[in-house]
């Protein structure tokens, strides 16, 4: 196959693309968190694999770690696009895009309010340490395939992966605690500001207030979050 790809053999594309785009269109929406540009990611990548099949190595296995370095380069061109489409996914509750973070934290992001504090989070990664976490967590890949995708040593990839999960912790943690401060001082607004007799309150699918009578209202003190 490899060698195929690089000779210009359009079977051999048509091969890689049925092989591996299923898995690069999930890499890119985990990324990007937009479909369609998941979609336009994938197209601009097998077109740069394409036209760059003259730099692949002639050694090597798969060309899965390759075709996803591509489309990290091609994630990189399009950085601005895709914090904008993760600042909106964050205000949503979880629809089952990024179903997984890693075994140690999906534990503590088994809620979509926990879920949504870590995109936000993520976003807010180094972008060497965001692109490591991604390659290796929601692509799969091996220590060694991500440092081949990256271009960097595996002992790199094994830093950065550790740095990615410690301050992705601290980072969800710490967005988790500034969404429920958020919340209580606006629940706090708004309760003052209503009629006497009524409170405001979230509906049951969370996508606006509604006024509710004082006994219809659960009243549940949102966690305690450290300063």
């Amino acid at each position: 196959m490899r060698d195929r790809f690089r000779a210009g053999d359009l079977a051999a594309l048509g091969e890689a693309y049925d092989e591996h785009a299923s898995v690069l269109y999930r890499y890119a929406l985990r990324v990007c968190g937009d479909p369609a540009t998941a979609e336009d990611v994938v197209s601009s990548a097998f077109l740069e694999a394409w036209r760059g099949r003259g730099r692949l190595h002639a050694d090597g296995g798969s060309l899965r770690p390759w075709l996803l370095g591509i489309v990290t380069n091609v994630l990189r061109g399009s950085a601005r696009q895709a914090r904008r489409h993760a600042a909106a996914h964050a205000r949503l509750a979880d629809r089952g895009v990024l179903p997984d973070f890693s075994e140690d934290v999906v534990g503590r992001l088994a809620d979509a309010e926990r879920l949504r504090a870590a995109r936000v989070a993520l976003t807010r990664l180094r972008r060497r340490d965001r692109e490591v976490f991604a390659l290796v967590v929601w692509a799969g890949l091996d220590y060694a395939a991500a440092g081949e995708a990256l271009g960097i040593p595996v002992g790199t990839v094994r830093s950065r992966l550790s740095r990615a999960r410690e301050r992705l912790r601290a980072l969800a943690e710490e967005e988790l605690c500034a969404g429920r401060r958020a919340r209580t001082r606006t629940t706090a607004t708004a309760t003052a500001t209503t009629p006497r007799g009524a409170v405001v309150a979230t509906t049951a699918d969370g996508l606006g207030p509604a006024a509710l009578t004082p006994a219809l209202v659960s009243r549940r003190p949102a966690p305690e979050c450290r300063s």
